[in-house]
């Protein structure tokens, strides 16, 4: 028996490959066709009609890296045709075992009308059905000879660099007859031997479907499949048509093409990728009403209303259809671990505002399935944006834990839940296979007390989303003994029976951490500086257009606003900010960021000159929250110069002594801090025996996914980088120059006025290969866990290793600071564009504890993009000595927002346009309404995990105060307490609070 089932598998492949699948298209006719190479980048439709064409054939090769090139093909229908289903199949070289990624084309009628996209597993275009014989036709096909850069160090990845070779070749130009009864064959063949094969051997159903195949093969005529299709599938209806078990897993399939919106690929590509794959959508929901596919990312789907408004046109149709279903609430699919407090709520503002102001739809469920990790602060974001359901995937790719739920309650930093879901076939690209959907049921963790999944299916990036052939399994996967029972349905109508069925689901508390794809904390360091730099410049351009708007009558720049925003967060995707596209993305990247940065500090520059007069004083102006020296938080003074108490001297051992009335430090004579003494205490920071700001080099070659990947045993060696070229008195300054490898560090150690905290700016010239640079402070401190900032507040870990989930977190994420102490006494590193840290602990020979804080500060992995990092990079750190969580908050926000000095008025000041007190509320924004009404929005938190009550004080009238979600909607159950002109805020730990203070009729513009 074992014998004979092997044969019958073994012919059963065969003829699916050799003869069944071939014949679903019969009676091939080669076509004419004509190709035009665009000589730069793409073009629109009108060019490519009007361009100089040239015959090309089966077998030429077309398609430099990057370029495009319009294949313009002619046919006519036979006459003889008449009544049947016709179609060209036009395949172009494309990679069949990858779809999206490589060559792609999207097809347009004379007119200019798209019709469909082409990929690897989509290579057709209906040209009639029925036929009426003697149609001709003419398709335009602008392809895209996009590189495969799936692996190894290339020069592919920037059209600067990969070449003029042609990368691809025509394979084949024919019109075909379709044969759906053939077709319809094939997949009743290919669900029943997917289901086979995922059955037990001893299962009775299993050799039930083998015999029904065996017979099935055997009606069928191999020289006539046409004439016996029909009669051969009548072999298999009887066992098609036994339904599911009661107790059958439940699948909710939703239609859906992840598409990065860069990555492999530079954004103009993704611009393409998007009006291929929703070409394809609109035109397969046509043809099948039951169709139902989720799209996120609103950047998307505006890049398809700016570029493509008649194709976005049939979207908003099937949108109010309800087949088009948008999803995620995001403007991207984002990282959410490096994006700022700010950043990550406008990712849903804007993302949100978008899919309502569009389509009326409010999305309910955010999606994200492929960044790398979850900050713990999203829950709360997820509901303040009116949103309920949370969804991704990635965490099944953890290397070490396998995440013990896949239907759960997710708790946030401020005690928020959101329902939330894993897809347990632990795929977001799924075929509807009979391996992906036994392997779903099987994977389950919470069986017994929920009976459903969700299940993406459709190729991603280019592949062009479902396919027909998915549709077919999943029709017959409906009700189909054996197997789980799949539904196509939204994703809301999944999450709603989810809810309903299991709401005592367990709780995971505290960020969802990926235990993979760690480096991308550190990779592409100037990206992340860019990102950084941009989000506190918008923090500035709002807070002071909106003080100048109000004060002066400034006109407040709401669309380069709103325009930066946006350009901002779509360079925080979850492959551009971490580092992990290819050389052209991040080449790009950071010529957008210097074009914000220019943008925003002329707006900053205008508002401010608006605000501080004309005039010789000195007005500095405050943006951080916290009052700094003799300016407010928000504010500005009038500030004369006053005497420093600081002091650099030099050693007898060639060392110096940095001292500023609050803090010594000492650095020997290799500029290496060997102490820092916190004066008010005299208590010593750096550990006995060691040194601080030690930059340390690490090997750094992961197994796989350079980018993504510091795997643990880079720590196995180290070189400390103790030689110095030279060290020497620069001012108040140390300055301390190293040489290593090809590379070079310089670096400034100097102490501020009137802070506890020892600063060091720090320039690489970097031309180091696979290799990882750290910041070392070996901290005389036994710390129990570590306090890393986090979006609107922080995120506590442990140092130790107990468990195989403490030692994954070898490399961790923070923003602003790092805090680590012991009860009543702490240390903090701050830095101004750093995101990966590492924390450790050791016992020292006399009995006491080390713990080092280390900044990974540089990477230089050498795929996708083989110069990764190199070149010139300045960044700035600080360490604080003596410090608490409230001293960190403070010096992570000064650290990134320094004061402005501008000339202006000599006995002015600029009065805040709010004031907060209580030390642990903090403002994160300070802006005009969005709806251009002139009310002021004001957003804050508790930054310090501890109930806070406190008061905010607005110094314009203000005619009423209203607590809103994120998009500055009222929120009904929330009540501003408004005593004697203040709102009383009184906020659970990190709790976030948005306060809409409307202005007096007279006041407003």
């Amino acid at each position: 028996m074992h014998d004979d089932r092997i044969l019958t598998e073994e012919r059963l492949r065969r003829v699916l490959t050799e003869r069944l699948r071939p014949a679903v298209h019969r009676q091939h006719l080669p076509l004419t066709a004509e190709v035009w190479h665009v000589p730069g980048e793409p073009v629109p439709f009108t060019d490519a009609l009007r361009a100089p064409y040239s015959p090309v054939a089966v077998g030429d090769p077309w398609g430099p890296a990057w370029g495009t090139s319009w294949f313009r093909v002619t046919g006519r229908v036979p006459r003889d045709w008449a009544g049947l289903t016709v179609e060209a199949v036009l395949d172009l070289g494309f990679a069949r075992d990858r779809p999206g990624f490589s060559a792609e084309a999207l097809a347009h009628r004379p007119d200019g009308g798209v019709v469909k996209a082409l990929n690897p597993c989509n290579t057709w275009l209906r040209v009639a059905a029925p036929a009426a014989g003697g149609e001709e036709f003419t398709y335009y096909l602008e392809a895209a000879a996009n590189p495969e850069i799936l692996d190894g160090v290339t020069e592919l990845g920037d059209r600067l660099t990969a070449g003029d070779e042609p990368l691809y070749r025509v394979e084949g130009l024919h019109l075909a007859v379709f044969d759906p009864v053939v077709f319809e064959l094939v997949h009743d063949i290919d669900v029943l031997d997917g289901l086979m094969h995922t059955l037990p051997l001893s299962s009775s159903r299993r050799w039930e479907i083998l015999r029904a195949l065996e017979r099935c093969l055997d009606t069928l005529d191999l020289d006539d499949v046409a004439g016996s299709a029909a009669a051969a599938r009548e072999r298999l209806a009887g066992v098609l048509a036994s339904p599911a078990h009661a107790s059958a897993h439940r699948v909710s399939a939703v239609g859906h093409a992840h598409i990065d919106s860069a990555w492999l690929w530079p954004l103009r590509e993704t611009v393409r990728k998007v009006a291929r794959t929703t070409s394809n959508v609109v035109a397969l929901m046509d043809d099948h009403p039951e169709f139902v596919f989720a799209m996120s990312q609103a950047q998307q789907l505006a890049w398809l209303r700016e570029h493509r408004p008649a194709l976005f046109e049939r979207v908003r149709a099937k949108v109010d259809a309800g087949q088009f279903v948008p999803v995620g609430g995001m403007w991207v699919e984002s990282d959410t671990n490096m994006p700022g407090s700010e950043a990550l709520a406008r990712q849903f503002v804007h993302g949100k505002r978008f899919f309502l102001e569009e389509f009326g739809i409010e999305t309910e469920e955010v999606w994200l399935p492929d960044s790398f990790g979850y900050s713990a602060a999203l829950p709360q974001l997820v509901k303040l944006s009116g949103s309920r359901w949370f969804l991704t995937q990635k965490i099944s790719w953890n290397a070490t834990n396998p995440f013990p739920h896949h239907t759960f309650w997710w708790e946030g930093i401020d005690g928020t839940r959101v329902f939330t879901h894993f897809p347990p076939a632990d795929t977001y690209t799924a075929e509807l296979s009979g391996a992906e959907l036994a392997h779903a049921e099987a994977n389950f963790r919470d069986k017994g007390a929920a009976t459903r999944s969700l299940i993406p299916f459709g190729w991603g990036d280019g592949g062009g989303g479902p396919t027909r052939e998915m549709l077919a399994r999943a029709e017959r996967l409906r009700d189909l003994e054996g197997s789980a029972r799949v539904e196509v349905e939204r994703p809301a109508d999944f999450f709603a029976k989810a809810a309903a069925e299991y709401p005592n689901a367990p709780v995971w508390a505290g960020e969802l951490y990926l235990e993979l794809h760690r480096g991308t904390y550190t990779s592409q360091a100037k990206t992340k500086q860019g990102n950084r730099r941009s989000e506190h410049l918008l923090y500035e351009a709002e807070l002071w257009a909106a003080t100048a708007a109000v004060r002066t009558g400034f006109p407040y720049p709401y669309q380069d606003l709103d325009r930066l925003w946006k350009t901002v967060l779509l360079h925080q995707f979850h492959d551009i900010l971490p580092g992990s596209s290819i050389a052209w993305v991040h080449r790009e990247a950071e010529a957008t960021y210097a074009a914000v940065t220019g943008e925003l500090e002329g707006i900053v520059r205008a508002a401010q000159r608006a605000l501080a007069g004309e005039g010789t004083g000195s007005v500095v102006f405050n943006s951080a929250p916290h009052a700094g020296g003799q300016a407010p938080a928000h504010g500005g003074a009038v500030v004369a110069g006053a005497p420093e108490n600081r002091f650099c001297t030099e050693t007898p051992d060639g060392g110096h002594v940095l001292d500023n009335g609050l803090l010594r430090v000492v650095v020997d004579g290799r500029g290496l801090v060997v102490s820092a003494v916190d004066l008010a205490t005299g208590r010593e920071s750096v550990a006995p025996g060691t040194a601080a700001n030690l930059l340390q080099l690490h090997p750094d070659l992961p197994n796989k996914w350079d980018a993504w990947d510091v795997d643990a045993f880079y720590r196995n060696r180290v070189t400390d980088l103790t030689e110095a070229e030279s060290v020497r008195r620069v001012g108040d300054a140390v300055e301390v120059v190293r040489r290593f490898g090809s590379s070079r560090v310089t670096q400034w150690l100097s102490l501020p006025a009137a802070v506890c905290r020892l600063d060091v700016e720090t320039e690489v010239d970097w031309h180091e290969r696979e290799k990882f640079l750290k910041a070392a402070f070996p901290l005389d401190v036994r710390a129990e866990r570590s306090v890393a900032e986090t979006q609107f507040g922080h995120v506590e870990r442990p140092v130790h290793t107990n468990t195989s989930w403490e030692a994954a977190k070898f490399e961790i994420c923070a923003h602003r600071f790092l805090h680590v102490g012991e009860p009543g006494w702490g240390v903090a590193v701050v830095n101004d564009s750093t995101y990966g840290h590492d924390v450790s602990r050791t016992v020292r020979e006399d009995g006491g504890t080390t713990t080092t804080v280390r900044l990974s500060l540089l990477r230089a992995p050498r795929y996708p993009d083989p110069r990764t990092d190199q070149g010139l990079h300045r960044l700035r750190y600080a360490l604080l000595p003596g410090a608490g969580l409230p001293d960190a908050v403070r010096e992570g926000w000064r650290i990134n927002l320094p004061q402005r000095r501008l000339e202006g008025t000599a006995d002015g000041a600029v009065a805040p346009l709010v004031t907060v007190d209580g030390e642990a509320l903090v403002v994160t924004a300070v802006k005009l309404a969005d709806d251009g009404s002139g009310d002021v929005v004001v957003r804050l938190h508790e930054a310090h995990g501890t109930r806070t009550r406190g008061r905010l004080v607005a110094s314009f009238p203000v005619a009423s105060v209203t607590v809103t979600d994120l998009l500055e909607r009222p929120l009904p159950d929330a009540e501003a307490a408004v005593e004697r002109d203040a709102v009383v805020l009184r906020l659970r730990p990190f709790e976030i609070v948005t306060l809409r203070l409307a202005r007096n009729a007279e006041e407003r513009p």
